[in-house]
């Protein structure tokens, strides 16, 4: 039978003990040969890797009857006791719970007094960071000039919440992360000498779970042998952890792929009637769309790269996926992780992130399949009725055109941009030609007046060329990977901006410019506005290291400009009618001609001079 309580049992008694942390024992142990041992001690780095071990070990060496010696004999008196927490001299504080300046001034106070039972005092102070203020102020002055016979050591896992001053005054060893292999061969020698019958893959598992962590993986095994009765399996292992196998991970996986919302229904039912959590399952699927990018980007990554399963048996998976889609569906995992936090019902929120990623690849390739049809020119003659009679998306498609002009019209006529319009939408005649009145469209004219706050102004002040060439490229990717990051900050600045950010997804990144396509206007416009845009781009820059500025696009427009293959035809059909005719009329170069012309076609705007 296992061991009750494995961890009890294979807590490192000596510093050989340490697995993982040769650097930060050989370094003690020689300071310890040298005399060389500092006064004050800071063991940080991730839970459960022997920080607070390391500070038990360490005190037992100074303090054997046989030492100060490199590697305590835990048969003396002084070790046994220590060992046991029953010497006075050695006094180990939990500072999450021992956080006032009362608890660090009695230490102030004693740290004169020489030991009375073993050779040095020792002061172990875990979870150093949760300290108040009050407190590190009051510990300062100890730590800068303690008695000769004193010895502080203090653990923590966020170094980063610790006073420079106090870091300063200590000898700092970073514990790392105990490393796959080393877990597995370790788990395998405890599972040989307490009896337990281990599969190789079980152990993996574990390993993979105590991300690097000595004390979970021996609590997993602890548990898991427990609720086997000492046969460890990988299928027992999943199912005792409260997991999930890499098999059900492939069949959520082909469903979101097939955008097959049925099957992604039917898993998502299968795993809350086993029992599962909704947040940890969209938390492994996250992590399981990651070991498939990596498989992507790092085929020659070692086993120990993958969080969830091994990169190297997904490469089949990872193949039907493109980088940019497994970019796209981590990134909206991640939202809706975030999200859930706070969500009353978190299945449903589970549900709808997996929903909208079938629907995302449906869209796609229903676009796919459509947009070449729609590019098409009409045949000579046909009206708005020909095409409207083609079908109710057509007429709906072009009956919200239609608004769109007429919302742009209204905004134009407000903002004064332009020459005066008659009722019948040309210019006057006495005006001339808005290229002659300075007055061109947009941004193609430079103009900064009341056309550049309208929504016409920023459809065609953002060339869409050097996004569309970058689009996909890795530098761009590893930008808009921060986007979670850059959101988090604009936030924290200004919440009111973050509401209207969040309806955007960055799509491409060039020149030092993250594009933004916006699925509502509104947001768009808003998001434009100087004071607002002001605070995105200093996020932007503070996040990327260097000055970076915002562009903002609407999705449909985005989408139309990729679907063709770039604006550069559309923008020389713009600067053809930007030319003056031969025969003096100034109509196509008149800023709401072009407009008509951009939104119907050629074929169906038909130009009268007065």
């Amino acid at each position: 039978m296992a061991h009750i309580a494995l961890y009890r049992a294979w807590r490192p008694q000596t510093f050989h003990d340490m697995v993982g942390q040769q650097h930060i024992v050989q370094t003690l142990q020689n300071a310890i040969r040298e005399d060389r041992l500092s006064h004050a001690y800071l063991f940080s780095g991730p839970r459960g890797t022997g920080k607070t071990s390391a500070a038990r070990l360490l005190a037992k060496a100074v303090n054997c009857e046989k030492g100060p010696t490199p590697e305590p004999c835990n048969k003396c008196e002084a070790c046994r006791r220590i060992a046991a927490g029953s010497v006075m001299d050695v006094v180990e504080i939990d500072a999450a719970s021992n956080r006032g300046v009362e608890e660090i001034r009695d230490i102030r106070d004693k740290v004169k007094y020489a030991p009375t039972e073993v050779r040095r005092k020792v002061y172990i102070i875990d979870e150093v960071h949760m300290l108040t203020t009050e407190a590190f102020n009051a510990l300062l002055k100890t730590l800068e000039e303690p008695p000769g016979h004193v010895m502080f050591m203090l653990a923590t896992t966020e170094p980063h919440r610790l006073p420079p001053t106090i870091v300063s005054r200590c000898q700092r060893f970073e514990f790392r992360r105990v490393s796959l292999e080393e877990q597995s061969e370790w788990l395998q020698d405890i599972c040989r000498k307490e009896g337990i019958q281990a599969e190789r893959e079980a152990l993996v598992y574990i390993a993979r779970l105590s991300d690097g962590g000595m004390r979970d993986a021996l609590s997993l095994l602890d548990q898991i042998s427990s609720f086997t009765g000492g046969q460890v399996t990988l299928r027992d292992a999943v199912e005792a952890t409260g997991g999930l196998p890499a098999e059900q991970f492939g069949r959520l996986a082909i469903a979101v792929r097939d955008a097959d919302a049925s099957a992604v229904l039917r898993e998502v039912d299968e795993m809350m009637r086993a029992g599962k959590s909704a947040d940890k399952c969209l938390e492994q699927l996250m992590h399981y769309f990651r070991d498939l990018l990596l498989a992507q980007l790092a085929p020659q990554a070692a086993a120990s790269a993958g969080r969830v399963a091994d990169p190297g048996q997904l490469r089949d998976m990872a193949q039907s996926f493109s980088k940019e889609r497994l970019f796209a569906i981590i990134d909206l995992l991640n939202r809706y992780q975030s999200e859930m936090k706070y969500a009353a019902h978190p299945q449903t929120m589970f549900e709808i992130a997996l929903l909208k990623l079938c629907a995302a690849d449906a869209e796609a390739s229903e676009q796919a399949a459509t947009v070449p049809a729609a590019q098409r020119s009409p045949a000579p003659g046909a009206g708005v009725g020909a095409g409207a009679g083609s079908g109710g998306p057509e007429l709906q498609r072009l009956q919200q055109q239609v608004a769109a002009l007429e919302r742009r019209l209204e905004e134009l006529l407000r903002g004064g941009a332009g020459a005066p319009v008659s009722p019948g939408g040309a210019a006057s005649a006495g005006g001339g030609s808005a290229r002659s009145q300075g007055n061109g469209w947009g941004g193609r004219s430079g103009s900064a007046g009341g056309t550049a706050a309208s929504a016409k102004g920023l459809r065609t002040r953002v060339k869409l060329d050097p996004f569309l060439a970058a689009r996909g490229s890795p530098h761009a990717l590893q930008v808009l990977s921060k986007w979670p990051q850059i959101l988090q900050r604009v936030k924290e600045e200004r919440v009111t901006v973050h509401a209207w950010l969040v309806d955007g997804e960055p799509v491409s990144y060039a020149d030092d410019t993250v594009l933004v396509a916006f699925r509502n206007t509104i947001h768009r416009e808003t998001t434009e506005k100087p004071a607002n845009k002001q605070v995105i781009e200093g996020a932007l820059s503070a996040l990327l290291g260097h000055p970076t500025q915002l562009a903002t696009v609407t999705q449909k427009e985005w989408q139309e400009a990729v679907s063709s293959g770039g604006p550069a035809r559309e923008e020389a059909a713009a600067e053809e009618l930007r030319l003056e005719p031969e025969d003096g009329g100034g109509a196509p170069g008149e800023p709401l001609v072009e407009e008509a012309i951009r939104l119907f076609g050629e074929q169906l705007v038909i130009i009268k001079d007065d």
